[in-house]
């Protein structure tokens, strides 16, 4: 289910900063026509720390609703109050999510066994398929490899977003956990080694603005076609580096917003980017997505 190029996928807001619900739908609706192998609302692209609870619930309805069963939809699920993420677990669950994304515990930072107990306190309490998002560069936290490996006994922990950025780590990853526990990257410019190293595809940030070619991306990396992937690769590496000059989803949107997919508008503590970033993004959209819809 949860292999190939899934979309981190952005939330949309009007300028009174009230959540964009038919920007939402076009947006879902986009991706699905350009092929994208399952999608992830309200994860930290799609500042779902901003988000009420009635709004992430609202989010991952109407992403529901548009995928309609054509792709799975994995709701974002995390938070630092094990008590909290299972009762929203419950919830998603409840709304018929393929299955959940679930950030380790920020800010509180818990040893690798307090990272065991959490997951395996949310698995034991849901039956929906359950992905780890590991990334300790803004958690403070690493999933290590024998963590993960416990994890992965679990029936309904199927997945891990490994977005530490360390190649070494994501191969330990790979060997310590079975064929079936899928290891996705959480980078997108990482997504052909990890994929060569035995992992499954990409939870993608700049599958928001080229779903298709990202797609096809993971789909060549995957089938064994890495010059293939490679050519792609090289093609939009420059737009996948520039998503991340500032802080995600600050990026992302601003470009988004230059091909007319969305208004350009953040919930602080996000921001617009400094005029140096946009005059740097306003040149990758003229060089690169002016011409993408």
């Amino acid at each position: 289910m949860f292999i190939g190029c899934g979309t981190a996928i952005v939330t949309p807001f009007q300028q009174d900063q009230s959540l964009d619900e038919p920007t939402l739908r076009a947006l879902v609706q986009r991706q699905i026509r350009q092929g994208i192998d399952f999608l992830v609302p309200c994860g930290t692209t799609g500042e779902s720390p901003t988000l009420t609870h009635q709004e992430h619930l609202r989010v991952v309805e109407i992403t529901l609703e548009e995928a309609k069963g054509k792709v799975p939809v994995i709701g974002g699920a995390g938070g630092y109050n094990t008590a909290e993420v299972i009762a929203l677990s419950k919830e998603l669950e409840a709304m018929g999510v393929d299955g959940l994304l679930s950030v380790t515990p920020y800010y509180n930072r818990p040893t690798q066994e307090g990272l065991y107990q959490h997951y395996a306190a949310i698995a034991a309490a849901v039956k929906t398929p359950i992905v780890i998002y590991s990334v300790a560069g803004r958690t403070g936290v690493n999933v290590e490899p024998a963590t993960l490996k416990r994890l992965a006994a679990i029936d309904n922990i199927v997945a891990v977003k490994e977005a530490s950025g360390n190649i070494s780590q994501m191969a330990k990853v790979v060997q310590e956990v079975p064929d079936s526990f899928h290891v996705l990257s959480g980078d997108d410019a990482i997504t052909i080694p990890l994929t060569a190293l035995g992992g499954k595809g990409i939870i993608s940030v700049v599958s928001n603005q080229i779903p298709g070619e990202m797609t096809e991306l993971a789909r060549k990396a995957r089938e064994g076609d890495y010059a293939g992937a490679r050519a792609l690769q090289r093609q939009w590496l420059p737009v996948m580096d520039a998503n991340f000059v500032e802080s995600n989803p600050i990026p992302v949107k601003y470009l988004m917003a230059k091909m007319g997919l969305l208004q350009p508008v953040w919930r602080l503590p996000m921001c617009p980017p400094l005029a140096v970033t946009m005059a740097k993004l306003d040149a990758i959209w003229e060089e690169f997505l002016a011409s993408k819809n």
